[in-house]
């Protein structure tokens, strides 16, 4: 792993794979509110991502004096944001037991309150604006395939409830054994599930609705145009292809890509490349849809999955996504990789299947129009202790950093944003730190810790062996189909 974790990054490449959310593109995807970059802005935000909207629209809302200018290196929202699995869902139970031990109770309910706050803020925002974004707020399972995994899940609740109080939002969780699992969920040879609320959105149409707020309100939008180069005089300057550019402060809302404009999160940002397919459901799924949205969670790894509600473009299709441990190495190799114009093969074809196989006898037939309607990659971005950097780069005066949201983005970056604009308005006390996490916090010491890949993943030995010795019934062997 150190050797993948020490990989740079490159800029995002050209020619990425196709997402199923821009296709068709927005006629914002190639804006460029100007024809030539000006000279001088008070505030450069590189990244047009929901981190790098969401800025844009908050900094903007706080004051119609701003000149504001985003840098997109490829077209609007073509990195993660725009290649998800399409998910509003904050799973806090699953790094809640870590986070207590590592960061305090205090702390932990407050990751978790966050989480599910920011879901929720992503879904009224888009009521409130009109966003036209396939919003669709319900229940999620989480399908459970691994007594460890099952143990650790029934200890992590108790605890949350424990610790938040049983009326919390963030701490209401719902168990359901092996037979109501086959019988609600339609899914078999599971060790149990846990049900919760969550959602679903376009994040791709939901951002667009972000920046088109943003542009009212002055944003200067440039697409296609990569920030190559930071550096520092008496000010920020932003070097592009088409110029440089000179800034009061400078924003990098730019995930997995960081560390190729700051080098020292080389290593502390490790980009992950992850893969995604939208599927066309077999013959005796339900007709009139999936009533939840899923993960599927087994020893060392998860997929997840989302139908597209009624109303929205392919309604019934389903969305699912993860499989990065089903490669050699258990993926290995995808990290540290900023290639989202190819996919692994081996990853490929598990994501493709992974659906049929978890439905089993309920999938039926594939659709007469091939089960695969698009599938494509993107990267991500994980830190070495498994939480956002948010804030000023140490020893860099109006540098700011906002990255590394672990693969959910959509429980993370909307609420980010807004703290990190605070934070940049000097109202850095009592204004935040009643909500947003500590932990997430850029400082120093930060830039010290190994990177050690996906972490809250696997449960711990103790677990392991509790499950060993209970009498749980064992999930089945799944194959591929092909």
């Amino acid at each position: 792993m150190d050797e993948r974790a020490g990989i740079v990054p490159t800029l995002p490449r050209s020619n990425p794979t196709s997402s199923y959310w821009q296709d068709p593109p927005h006629r914002l995807s190639t804006h460029r509110t100007t024809s030539e970059l000006p000279e001088s802005v008070s505030t450069i935000i590189i990244g047009s991502g929901i981190t790098g909207a969401s800025i844009a629209y908050n900094v903007l809302d706080k004051s119609d004096t701003s000149s504001v200018l985003m840098l997109e290196a490829r077209t609007t929202c073509s990195g993660a944001t725009g290649r998800n699995g399409g998910h509003t869902k904050a799973p806090g139970y699953r790094a809640f037991l870590d986070n207590v031990r590592d960061q305090g109770e205090e702390e932990a309910a407050k990751i978790a309150r966050f989480e599910n706050r920011n879901i929720k803020a992503v879904h009224a925002f888009a009521r409130e604006h009109n966003i036209e974004c396939d919003s669709w707020e319900g229940d999620t399972v989480d399908i459970i395939y691994d007594t460890s995994q099952w143990n650790r899940a029934q200890k992590a609740v108790s605890e949350m409830r424990r610790i938040l109080g049983e009326e919390d939002a963030a701490a209401q969780y719902k168990f359901h054994d092996a037979s109501e699992t086959a019988e609600k969920f339609l899914t078999e040879g599971t060790v149990g599930s846990v049900s919760y609320e969550a959602g679903s959105i376009s994040a791709y149409k939901f951002v667009i609705g972000i920046l088109e707020l943003a542009l009212m309100k002055g944003l200067n939008l440039q697409t296609e145009t990569p920030a190559l180069e930071i550096s520092r005089s008496s000010r920020w300057t932003v070097k592009t292809p088409r110029g440089s550019i000179e800034a009061e402060r400078v924003i990098m809302a730019t995930n997995g890509y960081t560390a190729y404009l700051y080098p020292p999160v080389k290593g502390i940002i490790v980009p992950l490349r992850g893969t995604v397919a939208a599927q066309r459901p077999g013959s005796r799924m339900p007709k009139e849809g999936l009533k939840t949205t899923y993960s599927f969670i087994y020893g060392n790894g998860y997929e997840y999955m989302i139908f597209r509600p009624p109303g929205s473009t392919y309604a019934g299709d389903l969305v699912i996504g993860g499989c990065s441990t089903k490669a050699q190495g258990e993926g290995l190799y995808e990290w540290g990789t900023t290639d989202d114009t190819a996919m692994d093969p081996e990853i490929g074809q598990y994501v493709r299947d992974s659906a049929a196989n978890y439905f089993g006898s309920q999938w039926g037939e594939d659709d007469p129009d091939g089960r695969i309607r698009k599938q494509w990659t993107g990267v991500m971005g994980y830190s070495s202790q498994g939480f956002p950097l948010v804030g000023m780069a140490p020893g860099e005066d109006n540098l700011w950093i906002a990255a590394s949201f672990q693969g959910s983005g959509m429980a993370l970056c909307f609420l980010t944003a807004k703290a990190l604009v605070t934070m940049m308005d000097g109202e850095d006390g009592e204004e935040i730190s009643d909500w947003f996490p500590r932990a997430f916090r850029m400082s120093e010491s930060r830039l010290k810790h190994k990177f050690r890949g996906r972490l809250h993943e696997k449960a711990p030995m103790d677990l392991e062996l509790k499950a060993g010795c209970e009498a749980q019934p064992e999930p089945q062997e799944r194959t591929i189909r092909s």
